[in-house]
């Protein structure tokens, strides 16, 4: 077993995996098109045990008040996965099994498992929280960031296309205060609620169609930057440890699956 990086291919497809960079899908290429953003802090990273912002870092777990860091004060963002060297438990020429042990600041040991699958028109991210100790609540997601633009001659800006039930509403502290409104034109950097699962279509016209979907129920897109977008499919809203709870037990862990798939313009 061991960090180092991971290339997987599947027809004119290739994603590169990077174990030790926070389990993170550091690019995915088709055609020769790079869809993610470069870079250490970007391509696709697990969002774990967390999604999103946590109010002043502080959650409950029955009684107990936890604290964590806060990277994004006054909150903390994004969970710990993405800051930690994750481990290969396997790969082959299309798919690797990552695991993540999650130790302090978070309180709980359990292991996180995320398995990568290529195939030659889409990719499929799977993720598990498992403890054989303390339940604890926890949350699942990714977070890409895809290329606005691809390149080439007359390449125009990525399109996203998406139907949601509702949007939570965003105070002035970026949280949802708990109350779902209709969806509101963006800039985006909001969660939506989507019953019937993720659906959300990022087209580069002429180009590429990309669809990105899961039978989770929570999306939140950040379009506020001029060089990529973000689609993160979740298990809850942001605070979501807080508002809307999932506990990891003994008996029952947490999975979360999402499936991108695509097909040339």
């Amino acid at each position: 077993m061991s960090n180092e990086d991971i290339t997987l291919t599947a027809g004119d497809a290739e994603v590169s995996v990077r174990p030790g960079n926070g389990g993170r899908i550091g690019g995915l290429r088709v055609g020769g098109l790079e869809l993610l953003r470069q870079g250490d802090r970007f391509g696709c990273f697990p969002m774990v045990p967390w999604c999103g912002r946590i109010r002043d870092g502080r959650f409950l777990n029955g009684g107990t008040v936890h604290q964590m860091p806060l990277n994004s004060p006054p909150h903390a963002i994004h969970g710990t996965a993405r800051d930690g060297a994750w481990r290969t438990a396997r790969a082959s020429a299309d798919e690797a099994v990552l695991t993540y042990d999650l130790v302090d600041p978070w309180p709980y040991p359990a292991r996180v498992t995320q398995v990568v699958g290529l195939a030659e028109d889409s990719l499929t991210l799977t993720m598990s929280v498992e403890t054989y100790e303390s339940s604890f609540p926890a949350q699942i997601g990714w977070h890409p960031w895809f290329n606005r633009n691809l390149g080439g001659e007359g390449a125009q800006d990525a399109r996203l296309d998406f139907s949601a039930a509702w949007q939570e509403e965003r105070g002035a502290d970026h949280l949802p205060t708990g109350r779902r409104i209709d969806p509101a034109p963006g800039p985006w950097d909001d969660c939506f609620g989507m019953p019937g699962g993720v659906d959300v279509t990022v087209t580069w016209p002429g180009q590429l169609e990309l669809r990105l979907g899961s039978r989770e129920e929570w999306v939140v897109v950040y379009d506020e930057q001029d060089a990529a977008v973000c689609v993160e499919p979740q298990t809850g809203p942001p605070n979501g440890l807080n508002s809307m709870p999932r506990l990891v037990t003994p008996l029952e862990p947490l999975e979360a699956t999402t499936t991108w798939s695509w097909r040339r313009l």
